[in-house]
């Protein structure tokens, strides 16, 4: 190893809901520094999903475990050839990607069909839910490359 190991931070539960999951989604919505911002936008979002008479916290960590990816490729240089090796997917990275993919999904979203990003938020949460939506087309495209490159798992180490 090159480097010195980098310390994992360690991130302080939210205020409302005390959880560390929603204080490290808000972080990833932030854009620009403006966290308040992102924290009344996720605020906002459970209020919607909580309509239904659920926990949105609940349902907000079932969908990211939804959408975490078991496996995913990295690509790995072997002998002048670059092979797509497939590998399991550590806990803290799966949570990261299912945030990241979700959030990318709803900025996605057109705004016709919904009119604030809350709303959008919610709806791609919800999709998640059921398995559905473009997270989770995301995750399944991951496992699809992993699968299709298992002939070349033995370069995993």
């Amino acid at each position: 190893m090159r480097h010195k190991k980098v310390e994992k931070r360690k991130v302080a539960p939210d205020s409302l809901y005390n959880s560390v999951l929603v204080t490290k989604f808000t972080n990833n919505l932030m854009q620009d520094g403006k966290k308040t911002v992102a924290q009344n936008i996720i605020y906002k979002t459970f209020e919607i999903l909580a309509k239904d008479g659920q926990n949105p916290l609940e349902l907000f960590e079932k969908a990211l475990q939804n959408v975490g990816p078991r496996q995913e490729v990295k690509a790995k240089r072997v002998g002048g050839a670059n092979y797509q090796v497939p590998i399991e997917v550590r806990g803290d990275r799966k949570m990261a990607l299912a945030m990241r993919w979700i959030i990318e999904a709803a900025r996605a979203k057109s705004n016709k069909e919904y009119h604030t990003f809350e709303q959008k938020l919610a709806h791609e949460i919800t999709s998640a839910l059921n398995n559905e939506g473009a997270a989770v087309k995301r995750r399944d495209t991951a496992h699809r490359m992993a699968e299709a490159n298992r002939a070349f798992a033995h370069f995993r180490h």
